[in-house]
């Protein structure tokens, strides 16, 4: 019996299983660090009380410290956020409950999640990309996520824009990074409509798939994955728009070092956030996490 706890910019989820197999799930809308870690806690109390709870994973948005030899391991830094900057997250709930916990960002929770149970079983290298309220991405290599003393952060990378996109950016950190420019309300303040309800045929796609294809592009000649999985709320339900990003970066590429990889959506589709605070306990009962 396991406990996961994902950390979304909008909810977190919380999900007790046997395993894979859910139990219970829950949902609580993502505030001030306080009141939604004790929501949080309030579940996990009940579950450790009633259920051999064995260990608990974290798959946390960021950014947040993910080196397990930090002093601060699991701590979150610098973010717009109000309240979480400095909230020690790792440290709260191994004192609460003297329980395995492990510890990694969302993205890369997702990711390990698509490794065990979804569209890259089998692979020792492939990444998972959302686009959502922010974008992230996490990067499976050698069959561990990419860990440094916080983790990746390639959301937030800049890359080079497409003819007349000349937007400034939402991202109070980077402006025109990534994510300033092709998340959910980046999209809106630049369509004036959220991102999910876009038509497919709405102009704003163009510079979006330019974009996104960018950061695809790097994401294959970095991490050399098999399988790059493109989900979130923006991308939910939109082959097309997947279709077309695959196509860009296969042709920004040129041929060169692109032996098979492809480009698709997560096959645990919502449930890979959820999934990933899972599989990261398991890693860490199984001694490959923090």
């Amino acid at each position: 019996m396991i406990a996961g706890l994902e950390l979304g910019g909008t909810k977190c989820v919380a999900t007790l299983a046997n395993g894979r197999e859910v139990i219970d799930q829950r949902r609580v809308p993502t505030r001030e660090a306080a009141s939604t870690v004790g929501d949080l806690t309030a579940i996990l109390d009940e579950w450790v009380a009633t259920d051999q709870v064995e260990a608990i994973g974290v798959a946390a948005f960021g950014p947040i410290r993910t080196d397990p030899e930090a002093v601060d391991f699991g701590t979150f830094l610098a973010t717009p956020k109000p309240g979480w900057q400095g909230f020690g997250l790792f440290a709260h709930l191994t004192e609460r409950y003297g329980l395995p916990v492990g510890l990694d960002s969302d993205v890369n929770g997702a990711a390990l999640a698509e490794g065990r149970w979804g569209g890259a079983v089998g692979m020792a290298n492939h990444a998972y990309v959302t686009v959502g309220t922010g974008v992230g991405v996490g990067l499976v290599v050698g069959g561990r996520t990419m860990a440094g003393r916080a983790h990746s952060e390639m959301g937030h990378i800049f890359v080079d824009r497409g003819a007349g996109d000349d937007a400034p950016g939402i991202c109070p950190f980077h402006g025109a990074c990534v994510e300033g420019l092709i998340s959910g309300p980046a999209l809106a303040v630049r369509t004036g409509a959220a991102g999910e309800a876009l038509d497919e045929l709405h102009p704003i796609w163009n510079p979006f798939v330019h974009v996104l294809a960018r950061l695809v592009h790097t994401i294959v000649l970095t991490g050399a994955p098999e399988r790059v999985a493109l989900g979130g709320g923006v991308l939910a339900g939109r082959p097309g728009i997947l279709a077309r990003v695959e196509a860009a970066v296969r042709q920004s590429l040129g041929g060169y070092a692109q032996a098979s990889f492809a480009v698709g959506a997560p096959v645990l589709g919502d449930q890979a956030g959820p999934l990933g605070a899972l599989a990261i306990a398991l890693d860490r009962l199984e001694g490959a996490g923090a």
